[in-house]
């Protein structure tokens, strides 16, 4: 070891040497840039430094000095690139320096200063902080630079664009250190409140601005226990993160009653361990940036073993107000090098340079000291291999992943990040048309090769290889035929020539589908597709022809209210307004009129008509109480029809057809209702099976609506009444009277829905011979809160197109504005479902078309099989994908939505509103997740949970998920004192099944999507672990594929 002191290396004056405040060593070593009391920054040569002693040594000492502050410069720093340099000074300014490639500027008349031979040119000057900045600090990849001051305050600018991203106001005090990890992960800045706080951060993109950097720069966690007792009076409290990224080494600490460095311990942050012997506060620490071996290495290149170097261990060294300088290393509880009485005053920094073999000392006397030291001294340096090896485990080469907590948030998020994998692959496949399931015990494909085909050496799967069994040959052969078929029909298609309309010869294109599989990949138009015509309810039926309720317009309709029904002749000129000789007599007979587009026309003459009068389609209107103008709600009912035939085609009930098209399946049964032409006469309800009559009855009153399914028939008439029959045609129950005219009558198996003209809704099981809930009004859903229905105007509020029942017996209910709703029979209340807020401003509007089958091939989880499929699964499925399309189709594609996207548009560039669509987005997401839960709907709940949890993860809502895995954990989210309804459902339930999954697989499906979250590993890992999601297994074989 040896000390180099030259005499020149300081900030002279006249008087007498300024302070240095402040030494950096930059990247390659060749420069040491010192900062001081004369407002200079000053750029030594390193290398003139080592050779201060030999006097042939000619080339300049002084590379460069800039004078850009007014007041003392208390930190200087080197950017990780080497490309810039930071200056933090009293002025309260930070000014950056750039090495320009140009010559340098004469130096300036009258100064006694040695002329410049390195061009440093002043590029910035960040204005950002309100009193003295004291120290700086670069990320370990120069993304960000951190400045901290006297102002408390901790200022984080780009290290590209040195924009300010963000402000940190959680110091109490002045805040005088700031050391960054060398993973890249967090920084830890040092205060005079006796505290040290750890924040934890994801390197910004180069064009970052403060927008983006809203959950960035998070606090992780204040460690006050080592300073409860510190003094306030030293200038700095420089502090150092250790080159493996173990532990943090804080200045100015206490141990009782003697002044220490407190060594904290990473994860845990805590400081156990103490590094004692300074006779006064310390100022600064500093780790050497290289990791040293206690032994020495063997020369064959076998230095990258423990064995041969012994063991890994950091050197730090520390200095303060005690003068003395103090090398430790973490294989000795003793320092050393003890270096006493180094200065006249207290030692302000210390930098070691990238070799980790030469330290660097400034003193408040104006001294820079070097201490050099010999190979060995130290230890023996590492390769730079062991120091990524040790920063490895803390994700120091994932850049913009956050920080793994341990070992157990790695494994969940290989666990994770491989189902995405599968996911991708599967999904790609399937998109190039040459997509086939894995079987369960085959090993993954890998680097394109298929898990069929055979490979002379199978690639290894996390370290395990794995043999393929051999096949029959006559399986091979197969195959092979199979192969040459495929290509030969690929071959074809590629040469298939057309010849255009002018004569000349082009080459087809070929579709990328037409060489795999002959189905198509794409997404289903509904999440459920089933073969079976079963579900055929939960599509929108046409709706029917309904009467128009008379307002009192004028005979012309509408355009004669507006234009008026009298014409007057337009006189030429010269004529005289004269009694037309053609024109009736006041007193004469009224002509006969008929309503058009142009308004009112005379009739025309038709010829009588001889022989057979057709039946005409329509009677009449069905006969209402003249009170029904005045109700609150107004459903236009149907006409009275003279014949209605509705088919029942394997359970299903079919649209209102022809008897030619209704007998065309034998197995059909035929229900014919028969209206006569006088109001008087009963009409005839009939049940026919391949022209053979299995039923008959007779109504007093004209029936309007008729339904049916195997369980039952039902049919309603003109006076509100109510009948129905079995499939033998026995009367199950007494007419039920209603208050109105039925206006739309649904059955799904055993259940019967009736909305009657008045708005009320009346759900019966024919079963159980009962209602799940009371009878209950359309008006909220018609939005009488807001709208009124006037007698004689236009209405503003919305209509009925369609009214459902699902296989549960609940209410599902369409409108002429695109909402949808359902009623709940539990709390009594409308719901919507779907409206036109989401489609307009949520992203993941039109995202859930897609097949069950897809969503269980891809989504995650195991999928359990035919025969353990109950009909549960189909509970209300495709419910909530039907009530969206229906809002498209209404608000989207009949041009309604300009004015709302219009005012979203303009909310997105206010102030304000930069989460705007991610919050709706969010809630859109929630209320998909609540929908299905209330309707039963298993599988789109499986699914919109996924996908809410990868939006509420990437965007880093740590209160949503930690409470969403409670959620699901089951018995968590209740109060304190431990007071939870022991009855409660849905997500409070106590029960191990929510909407018929196992919490445990929906549990392990949200944690393997949160898995790759870094900073929500925190809580994730804890399920991982109750789980043994964080065991170290074979993760191709057992990985879950993740696909939302």
């Amino acid at each position: 070891m040896r000390i180099i002191k030259p005499s020149w290396l300081s900030h002279k004056g006249e008087q007498k040497d300024f302070e240095v405040y402040s030494c950096h060593v930059s990247p390659d070593g060749k420069r040491l840039a010192t900062a001081g009391g004369d407002g200079h920054v000053r750029v030594w040569s390193t290398e003139s430094i080592y050779n201060a002693n030999d006097p042939s040594y000619t080339k300049p000492r002084q590379l460069c000095h800039m004078s850009h502050h007014l007041g003392t410069i208390h930190s200087v720093r080197f950017s990780p690139n080497g490309r810039y340099l930071a200056s933090g000074a009293d002025d309260k300014i930070i000014c950056i320096y750039q090495l320009e490639s140009g010559p340098p500027a004469i130096a300036p008349f009258g100064t006694n200063e040695p002329p410049p031979v390195e061009n440093w040119k002043t590029s910035k000057r960040l204005i950002g902080h309100d009193n003295d900045v004291q120290d700086l600090a670069w990320s370990y990849d120069g993304s960000i630079l951190v400045s901290v001051g006297l102002d408390s305050k901790v200022v984080i600018w780009s290290g590209h664009t040195f924009e300010k991203l963000k402000v940190l106001g959680n110091h109490q005090s002045h805040v005088k250190g700031i050391t960054f990890d060398p993973a890249n992960k967090f920084f830890a800045t040092a205060s005079d409140d006796r505290t040290i706080k750890i924040f934890r951060f994801t390197p910004p993109a180069p064009n970052a601005t403060q927008h983006d950097m809203v959950n960035n720069f998070q606090l992780e966690t204040t460690i006050n226990s080592p300073f409860k007792s510190s003094p306030l009076t030293t200038y700095f409290r420089r502090c150092s993160w250790s080159p493996d990224g173990n532990h943090i080494a804080a200045a100015n600490a206490v141990n009782g009653p003697v002044s220490s460095v407190a060594i904290i311990e990473r994860t845990r942050w805590d400081s156990e361990i103490n590094l004692i012997g300074h006779e006064g506060p310390t100022e600064v620490c500093m780790f050497s940036p290289r990791l040293f071996y206690t032994k020495k290495p063997m020369e064959n290149g076998a230095a990258n073993g423990h064995a041969s170097g012994g063991a890994l261990v950091t050197v730090i060294a520390s200095a303060g107000q005690d003068k003395t300088l103090s090398i430790w290393n973490t294989n000795t509880s003793r320092p050393v090098v003890i270096l006493q009485d180094l200065a006249a005053k207290s030692i302000s920094d210390l930098a070691w340079t990238p070799d980790g073999q030469i330290l660097f000392a400034s003193s408040l006397d104006g001294g820079i000291v070097a201490v050099e030291f010999e190979t060995g001294e130290l230890g023996w340096v590492a390769n730079l291999e062991e120091t990524d090896k040790a920063l490895s485990k803390y994700g120091a080469s994932r850049k913009a992943m956050g920080i793994a907590e341990d070992v157990d948030g790695l494994q969940l998020e290989n666990h994770s990040k491989e189902g995405e994998r599968k996911g991708a692959e599967s999904r790609m496949g399937a998109l190039m048309g040459d997509f086939q399931p894995l079987p369960k015990d085959a090993p993954p494909a890998t680097n394109g090769a298929k898990a069929g085909a055979a490979t002379p050496n199978p690639p290894p799967t996390n370290g395990q290889t794995e043999t393929q069994p051999e096949k029959d040959k006559t399986n091979q052969a197969q195959e092979e035929e199979s192969a040459d078929k495929a290509a030969q029909r690929v071959n074809e298609l590629k040469s298939r020539v057309t010849i255009t309309k002018d004569g000349k010869k082009r080459v087809a294109p070929m579709l990328i589908s037409s060489s795999g599989t002959g189905q198509s990949s794409l997404p289903q138009s509904q999440l459920v597709g089933s073969s079976s015509k079963a579900a055929q309810n939960d599509v929108p039926q046409t709706i029917l022809d309904l009467s128009k309720p008379y307002d009192g317009l004028p005979e012309g309709g509408l355009a004669a209210m507006l234009l008026g029904n009298k014409r007057k002749i337009v006189l030429t000129e010269g004529e005289e307004e004269e009694e037309h000789p053609g024109k009736r007599a006041s007193t004469g007979p009224r002509a006969i009129m008929r309503n058009s587009v142009e308004g009112l026309e005379p009739a025309a003459l038709e010829p009588p008509q001889n022989g057979l009068v057709p039946t005409p389609e329509y009677l009449r209107p069905a006969v209402l109480n003249p009170s029904i103008a005045i109700s609150q709600v107004r459903l236009a009912v149907p006409k009275v029809r003279s014949h209605i035939l509705r088919p029942l085609e394997r359970g299903v009930l079919l649209e209102d057809s022809t008897p030619e098209d209704a007998s065309k399946v034998s197995e059909n049964v035929i229900l014919e209702a028969r209206n006569p032409v006088s109001i008087r006469e009963p009409s005839h309800i009939t049940a026919t099976k391949r022209g053979a009559l299995l039923w008959q009855d007779y109504l007093p009153r004209a029936i309007i609506l008729v339904t049916g399914s195997k369980k039952f028939w039902a049919a309603a008439c003109e006076d509100g009444s109510l009948y129905t029959w079995t499939p033998a045609g026995r009367r199950l129950i007494n007419a039920m009277v209603l208050e109105s005219q039925p206006v739309v009558l649904e059955c799904r198996n055993w259940w019967l829905l009736c909305i009657t003209a008045a708005g009320m809704c009346y759900v019966w099981n024919i079963s159980t011979l009962s209602s799940p809930h009371p009878p209950v009004s359309l008006g909220p859903v018609l939005e009488i809160a807001i709208s009124s229905l006037q007698t004689h105007g236009a209405m503003p509020a919305p209509g009925v197109t369609s009214a459902h029942l699902n296989s549960n017996g609940h209410i599902v209910v369409t409108l002429t504005n695109g909402d949808g709703y359902y009623y709940s029979p539990t709390m009594y209340s409308w719901q919507r479902l779907s409206e036109s807020w989401w489609a307009v401003g949520s992203q993941y509007w039109n995202s859930n078309d897609s097949s069950v089958g897809a969503l269980q091939s891809t989504a995650v989880g195991s999928v359990p099989s035919k025969d353990e499929q109950s009909d549960g699964a189909t509970v209300s499925a495709g419910i909530i994908p039907f009530l969206e399309r229906h809002t498209t189709n209404e608000f989207l594609l009949k041009g309604r939505a300009y004015t709302l996207q219009r005012l979203i548009k303009s909310l997105l560039s206010r102030d304000g509103f930069e989460t705007f669509e991610s919050s709706v987005s969010i809630a859109h997401l929630e209320n998909r997740i609540a929908g299905a839960l209330q309707l039963g709907s298993k599988d789109e709940f499986r699914l919109y949970l996924f996908m809410y949890a990868k939006r509420i993860g990437a965007e880093g809502h740590r209160g949503k998920v930690e409470e969403l895995l409670n959620s699901l954990l089951g018995g968590v989210l209740q109060d304190k004192k431990g007071e939870g309804d022991a009855n409660g459902k849905g997500w409070y339930s106590k029960d191990g099944d929510i909407c018929g999954w196992d919490r445990k697989e929906l549990l392990k499906g949200v944690v393997m999507i949160l898995g790759k979250f870094r900073e929500l590993q925190r809580v994730t890992v804890q399920y991982a672990r109750i789980l043994d999601l964080t065991l170290e297994d074979d993760i191709a074989g057992d990985a879950m594929v993740v696909e939302t």
